[in-house]
Parts: structure tokens; C-alpha cells; sequence
């Protein structure tokens, strides 16, 4: 296998003239080996247009190309069969040799006090533990085997033992692939068997991973039949078009894979179906990546780990690869709490082209150090890829939550799955994945101002989304940051305010940060807020650091088609001679599950060096802004105790509005030492509510 590649016979000689000459192969030359090598390695199926363009650079025919890669494929995974075989060999063997021994001390047994001949009855105790211990390892066996064949889509088995009265009716695996069919077949990965096929003295962690495989392909039969299931297990929502769960037809369909749902909790289910600029191929190494994916969501994901890989995957792809994950998730709102969840995470490639990524909590399963307050059922995405680097996302989402913990502004878009539901997902995953589109193409877009370099450009977007990612720190008070409450002050009921010290971070201003947020209902809709709070123009109107004039867009970086998806850098006029103009850097991004205004005022010498492509990790900022949503179907705003209209078969008709988060981070005192006044929880509080009665009165709502 260093590369050659086969010709056909040659078709000038006569049937019977002389023997066929034999088949003339052509070596490929290291440089060509190590290309097709590395190509391999990131992707060992390339379509038509990959192996065109690699013909073409490695001057080779596009037929040599195909069956090299053939070739490639059936050697790795012969060599991954042989492993396979050896592991369940060796581990046949061992438990082949231990029956045996067993059997020859029950062929003559020994009194162990007299040391004379004894009957069976008169066995030792000892003796009969190893019987029924090495039953219940033959059982294991079988278990894993079958479990091992689940996963690989073919039978696997090892040399039969031989017959013995010490098999003591061990359990058989027909029932056991009756409920977790797979409809691929999966070539063996490195790590796939081992971590299953242990001695007979295994850690307790073994135990726990063959179960975690159990439920991972569970939870993936359901994900996969909920993504391709239409009526009557999704229901069209008449209001607003989305799919509804029939969850009687749910319940008739599926076996909870994780228990029945906790008392006092509710279900949210959502499904939806998009077409995102990225092929299936990085869309998985971004979900199995948590790195990646809280940078790909970080507007919905306040923080992610992997806690324990079980499976890489198979064949240098992630196809197999099983995971478990922690993560909190986020609404951009002090009144919703923050999420928080582990899961199995498992990836698996159904055909060419298709995968699926699914999670699954883990609850019970393994122990739980806190009240869970949110289940994950089986939910993910399947990707299909389709033409020009596009993919087609069908995205279930389903959990289980405490909605009493959820303030009543919120609880109409939770229960509607807009809140963490599929629909967020995956506008959230088409809006970045055109931004980065617009970053890597070479053409710059009109509106931008062609004086950034793009080092500049690069710099600018990178600091944007650092102050983006600490203001939903703020709102949320995730463990990002180390939140404390204070005692002091008299704040509004719906405000919370909370303190951190900011010590040795060149990215913030030493000191003691106030962060202080609420969130509101308003009778306008999230697009005409938007554009109001986004608009340079109309910021003096709720903006007390604009003079109280209007703004000049000094920058301009657009990050989508859609012109509210940009970057600006803000000039605010000076009043008067002796006062200095200030500049501000601001985000703003919209989508069909809602919009964020972020902003912070900024150095100006700072932001030069910036602009110019320098380190945008010393530019200190503290981030204020705005989040937007719709207020959910059937929410029509609170009434005077707090709680929320809904359809009460009066005939009032539907209004529609929106939820606004006002978010604010404020330094109030330059030495982290110092301890937090009144007077400076009292100011923020004040401004946080100025803020509020001035967009309603801007936008003429009812205070």
C-alpha cells in the first residue's frame, strides 16, 4: 500500500496469440503519498471535486485518485478488524483458560481439611463463588459482545466455550437488539472495544461506560425518528407555523430512555429544519469540540467542558465518537436561571455524507453532587450535506425543566420551545456561519469602511466579541466570573445587582465591577426595538453618555447580509471645547430568534492600535447593552400583580411585544479592595430604571 495504483490489460493483445501480460502498477512518489496521506486524514471519503482538484495538483488521473483512496479505506480498516479480533481473542482465551481450571478442580475435588477425595456437596465455598463468578463473566461477555455489535452494526463473537455443567443458565442477548436497531454500519475505531472488554478484576468505570454506550445509541434511535417523523408526532403550530410535540403520540412511540419525568417539572419540545453555509463535515468537529461550539453559540452557551472522552471515534473520523459533557446554558435575562446540564454526547455517520450529533442526560445513570433542575431527553441535529459547501440541519430539541424557577415574563417563550428550543439553534448557527463566510471571502462589503486593514478587521471583531461574551457573563451571573450580592442599597424588585473585584485582567479596569440587569415587557415588536436602540442617530434619546447629541459611525464591519449583523465604532460629539470626544465600540446582531445592542465606551489610543491590527487583549472595556426576544405565543405583557395575560377566552386579541434585558457593568470603585457604598448601588439602580422610562417614552409605551 505506498500508493501504487493498477492499469487495465493491455487491449492490443490477441485472445490467442500469447498470456495476457499482467497488470502494470505505478508507483506514486513520496510527495504524492504524503498528499493523499494528508488528505486522508481529514477527510477519507472526498467527493468528485476533491479528488478532480487533487488530480490535477498531483498530475494524476482522477481514476488512480478514486482507487488509492479505496485502497486506503479497505487497508485501515482491515488493519482495525485484526485489532478487533485480537482484543476478543486475548480476552476468549483468558476467560476459556479460567473455565477450564474450574472444571478440572470440579473433576476432582479436594477436602481442604483432610486433603482425601470429596464430593460436590462438600464443595467449598470458595469454590462455588468462583462457579457462579465466572457465570456471570461469561454473561458480561455475551452482553458486551452484543452491545459491541449495536454499535458496529454487525454481529460480534467469539470462539464458543466448551460445554460444562458449570454453565449455570447464562443470560442470552436475543432480546437485547431489539430496542437500539442502528441502521449503518460502523467500522471499528481504536478505542472503541477496549474501553468496553476488560479482565475480570475491571474499575467500576467500565460498568458505567458500556451503560453510558447503551443509552448513547438509544438516545440516537429516538433523535433520528423524532428528525424524520412528520405528523402525527409533530402537530403545525396554527399561530405561528412552528411544530408542536404530540406528546400522547410521543409517549405511544418511544420508551423514555432516561425515566419518567420528575413531579413539578414541564416539557418543552422543538424541532426545526435550515440551510447552513458549512459542510457536515466541520458543522460535527465544531459540536464534538466543546471549545468550539460554546465559541460557535456563545450568546447561548455561558460555559462547557468534556469531562471523560469514551470514544475518539473510528478511522480518524468522529464518526463513533462518545462523550461526556457538562455545560450551563443560557436566556440573556436575570429573571431566567442559568441551565445546567450533563450529558452523554455521541456522534455517529449514517451514510455518505449524513451524521448525526445527539445528547442525552446522564442523571440516572450517574449520581448527581446538586438538584437537578433541567433534563436533557435526546436531542441534537442530523446534517446532510448538500451542494457548494451548504448543509441541510434538521435540529430536535426536547427537556425537562423546574419551570418555577422561571419568572412569569418568561415562562409563554420557554414553554413554546423559543426560549432554549430548536429554532434558536439553529438561526444562531446560520447567523455565525455567515459571518464567518464574510470573514474569509477576500471581498469586502460595501457599507465597510475600506481603511481597515484586515488585521484591523480581524482585531476590531475580536475584541467585539470579547465584550459581547462578558456582557452575557453579566446578565446571567454564570461562574464565568466569581458574582458576590450585595446588601447594600434599596434596588427595584425585578433589578439584580451583583459585584465582582477585577484584579490582574488587562482586558477590564482594576477594580470593583457593579453589574446590574432587568428585564421588562414591552408593547412594540423585537424588529422596531432593534432598530431603535441600534440606530447612532436616536441614541441620545436613551443614552446619557451620548452629550445628548447624535453619533457618528466612525467603522463599520458587517458580519451578515442582514445590515443589524455589524461592528461600528462610535464617535460621540463633544459638547464644548474643553470636553473630549469619546468613542465606543458596539455589536449588534439579529436573527429569527432574537437581537443583542452591546456597546462600551473605549480608549481612543487604544483602539488605533487596535485598528491597525495590534493586540486587542490590553483594550480594557466594560460592556453595557440590550437582548431582545418576542414575548412568546399567548403572552400579552403583565398586568398589576405580575404575572402574565394570557387567552382567557375573553376575546382580547393577541398583542404582540417583546422582552428587553437592560444590562449594565459599571466601575465603581478603581481599588478591588474597597468596599461597595449605598450611594453606588443606589446610582446604578437609578440609571438602570432612567435607562427603561426613557426607551418607553421614546417609543411612546404605557409606563
Amino acid at each position: 500500500m505506498d500508493g501504487g495504483s493498477g492499469d487495465d490489460h493491455d487491449p492490443t493483445t490477441a485472445a490467442g496469440d500469447k498470456p495476457p501480460r499482467k497488470k502494470r502498477y505505478h508507483r506514486h512518489t513520496p510527495q504524492q503519498i504524503q498528499e493523499l496521506e494528508a488528505l486522508f486524514k481529514e477527510c477519507p471519503h472526498p467527493d468528485e471535486k476533491q479528488r478532480l482538484e487533487l488530480s490535477k495538483r498531483l498530475c494524476l488521473e482522477t481514476r488512480q485518485v478514486k482507487f488509492w483512496f479505496q485502497n486506503r479505506r479497505t487497508q485501515m480498516k482491515t488493519q482495525l478488524e485484526r485489532h478487533e479480533n485480537s482484543l476478543l481473542r486475548q480476552e476468549n482465551d483468558k476467560l476459556r483458560a479460567e473455565n477450564m481450571s474450574i472444571r478440572d478442580a470440579m473433576r476432582n475435588p479436594i477436602c481442604t481439611s483432610c486433603g482425601g477425595p470429596a464430593i460436590i456437596g462438600d464443595m467449598s465455598l470458595e469454590e462455588q463463588h468462583l462457579r457462579i463468578e465466572n457465570a456471570r463473566l461469561k454473561d458480561e461477555l455475551d452482553r458486551v459482545c452484543a452491545l459491541a455489535g449495536k454499535f458496529l452494526g454487525r454481529p460480534i463473537t467469539g470462539p464458543p466455550l466448551p460445554n460444562s455443567s458449570l454453565e449455570l443458565g447464562v443470560g442470552t442477548n436475543g432480546t437485547f437488539g431489539t430496542t437500539m436497531a442502528t441502521t449503518t454500519t460502523l467500522p471499528l475505531g481504536h478505542d472503541a472495544l477496549p474501553t468496553m472488554v476488560v479482565p475480570s478484576n475491571r474499575p467500576a468505570t467500565t460498568l458505567d461506560r458500556s451503560m453510558f454506550l447503551e443509552l448513547a445509541l438509544a438516545a440516537m434511535d429516538e433523535l433520528v425518528k423524532m428528525a424524520q417523523t412528520d405528523e402525527p408526532l409533530w402537530i403545525k403550530n396554527i399561530e405561528g407555523g412552528r411544530e408542536m410535540l404530540n406528546h400522547d403520540e410521543y409517549l405511544r412511540t418511544f420508551t423514555p430512555c432516561i425515566g419518567l419525568k420528575p413531579n413539578g417539572f414541564v416539557t418543552e419540545a422543538s424541532r426545526e429544519t435550515g440551510v447552513v453555509i458549512i459542510n457536515s463535515l466541520a458543522l460535527v468537529e465544531t459540536l464534538m469540540d466543546s471549545n468550539r461550539w460554546a465559541e460557535m453559540f456563545h450568546c447561548m452557551i455561558a460555559r462547557t467542558s468534556t469531562t471523560d472522552v469514551i470514544s475518539n471515534g473510528m478511522g480518524g473520523t468522529r464518526n463513533g465518537a462518545l462523550q461526556l459533557m457538562n455545560a450551563e446554558l443560557q436566556i440573556l435575562s436575570p429573571l431566567v436561571p442559568v441551565r445546567e446540564v450533563s450529558f452523554l454526547r455521541f456522534c455517529k455517520q449514517h451514510a455518505e455524507g449524513v451524521w448525526a450529533v445527539v445528547d442525552v442526560s446522564i442523571d440516572t445513570i450517574k449520581e448527581s453532587t446538586t438538584f437537578v433542575t433541567c433534563r436533557r431527553l435526546p436531542s441534537g441535529c442530523v446534517v446532510q450535506d448538500m451542494p457548494n459547501g451548504y448543509s441541510k440541519v434538521i435540529c430536535v430539541e426536547h427537556a425537562e425543566y423546574d419551570e418555577s424557577q422561571v419568572h412569569q415574563l418568561y415562562r409563554p417563550l420557554l414553554s413554546s420551545g423559543m426560549g432554549f428550543g430548536a429554532q434558536r439553534w439553529v438561526a444562531t448557527l446560520q447567523r455565525q456561519c455567515e459571518c464567518l463566510a464574510i470573514l474569509m471571502s477576500s471581498t469586502v462589503p460595501t457599507r465597510d469602511h475600506t481603511a481597515i486593514t484586515a488585521s484591523g478587521r480581524r482585531s476590531m471583531l475580536k475584541l467585539a466579541q470579547r465584550m459581547t461574551d462578558n456582557f452575557c457573563a453579566g446578565v446571567c451571573a454564570s461562574t464565568v466570573h466569581k458574582w458576590n450580592k450585595p446588601n447594600a442599597g434599596n434596588v427595584d424588585e425585578d433589578v439584580r445587582v451583583m459585584t465582582r473585584k477585577s484584579i490582574d485582567d488587562p482586558g477590564e479596569p482594576p477594580g470593583i465591577v457593579l453589574s446590574a440587569a432587568t428585564s421588562v415587557w414591552l408593547p412594540v415588536s423585537p424588529q422596531r426595538l432593534f432598530d431603535f436602540l441600534r440606530d447612532e442617530r436616536l441614541r441620545s434619546e436613551w443614552d446619557i453618555l451620548s452629550n445628548g447629541g447624535p453619533m457618528q459611525e466612525m467603522a463599520h464591519i458587517a458580519k451578515g447580509q442582514d445590515h443589524g449583523n455589524c461592528v461600528s465604532l462610535l464617535r460621540a460629539s463633544a459638547m464644548n471645547a474643553n470636553q473630549s470626544s469619546m468613542l465606543i465600540l458596539q455589536e449588534t446582531c439579529i436573527d429569527a430568534a432574537g437581537s443583542l445592542v452591546v456597546y462600551a465606551p473605549v480608549d481612543i489610543p487604544a483602539m488605533h492600535v487596535v485598528m491597525n491590527g495590534g493586540d486587542s487583549a490590553y483594550v480594557a472595556l466594560l460592556p453595557s447593552g440590550f437582548a431582545i426576544v418576542p414575548d412568546g405565543p399567548g403572552s400579552h405583557g403583565p398586568i398589576s400583580n405580575g404575572h402574565v395575560n394570557g387567552n382567557t377566552g375573553g376575546g382580547s386579541s393577541r398583542v404582540g411585544g417583546s422582552l428587553l434585558t437592560v444590562a449594565f457593568q459599571i466601575l465603581v470603585n478603581s481599588l478591588p479592595t474597597a468596599k461597595l457604598t449605598v450611594e453606588s448601588v443606589e446610582t446604578v439602580n437609578n440609571l438602570i430604571s432612567c435607562t427603561v422610562q426613557k426607551i418607553k417614552a421614546a417609543l411612546q409605551c404605557e409606563s
